[in-house]
């Protein structure tokens, strides 16, 4: 083989290996397609306090922070605590971006999405989606799964907003669905708003969701993992139990009782949970 027979050959591997770091860059990246009626939220998100269960006007301002959440995982946050409102900003924008390719851009008006979370419209609801877009945006997320040694960090999406028409655009960075592979849950949209204003209730509505055979759990570690700011363990267990009754109340689960400081709750499965179950 001539010299120049060796360089061509080396342009033509030296291209190969271009053009398939061009197809990785190139590939589709979509969230995963839940039905109408639902939100599809990472496991992880529902499993620790990163959407607190606390009232907006008691927000704390955290620096890398450590939050509480389940074993195997870890979460550090930078930004305005967010709540439960955020939560259902967030999964109202994944509903809408399921259907496009993450990056891509997903275009709606603020009055549409203001009536999807049923809110109302008026001036004063603009400006609380505002603030919730910014806070979302302006916030720093490090999420490690310690099993793979693996950490995303960024925010929770970025958007554009056109003042005039009140029309939004919102782009999910591809890597949010390192959040999904530690599994989702299709959470049921109108037990959501049937529970909205009560911001315990709507984290345990997540997190039982999220565990097809809810196993007991201490008082505290739903104190600690719900990021509540309520300090005191008598005043966060009368906390628990109005927010349990509200649970209750809408049949999702069918009742609880307390065994010392452990709470045991009987949520039956969804269907797509019994499957789960019977097959293990």
């Amino acid at each position: 083989m001539s010299i120049s027979d060796t360089a061509l050959q080396q342009r033509v591997v030296k291209l190969g290996k271009h053009a398939c770091a061009r197809a990785r860059d190139s590939k589709v990246y979509q969230l995963p397609l839940w039905p109408e009626p639902a939100r599809g939220i990472p496991n992880p998100v529902l499993r620790g306090a990163l959407f607190a269960a606390v009232q907006g006007k008691n927000r704390a301002v955290f620096q890398r922070e450590l939050l509480s959440c389940q074993k195997g995982l870890q979460i550090r946050f930078t930004g305005i605590q967010l709540d439960q409102s955020d939560l259902d900003v967030w999964e109202q924008g994944l509903h809408l971006a399921r259907l496009h390719p993450l990056g891509t851009r997903c275009e709606f008006s603020a009055y549409s999405f203001l009536k999807a979370l049923g809110r109302k419209t008026g001036k004063s609801e603009h400006e609380w989606l505002k603030n919730s877009f910014a806070r979302l945006m302006g916030c720093g997320v490090e999420l490690t799964d310690q099993l793979e040694h693996k950490t995303y960090g960024g925010s929770l999406l970025e958007f554009m907003r056109d003042d005039l028409s009140g029309l939004y655009v919102v782009i999910f960075n591809p890597k949010i669905l390192t959040f999904y592979e530690g599994g989702w849950t299709a959470i049921d949209w109108q037990d959501r708003q049937r529970l909205r204003g009560k911001p315990l209730a709507l984290w345990l509505h997540g997190y039982l969701a999220s565990h097809a055979k809810p196993y007991p759990i201490k008082i505290d570690t739903i104190r600690a993992f719900s990021g509540s700011s309520n300090k005191q363990i008598d005043g966060f267990k009368r906390s628990l139990v109005s927010a349990l009754n509200e649970l209750q109340k809408i049949g999702f689960i069918l009742g609880f009782d307390f065994e010392g400081d452990t709470v045991i709750i009987n949520k039956p499965p969804t269907p797509s949970q019994q499957r789960f179950l019977f097959s293990q």
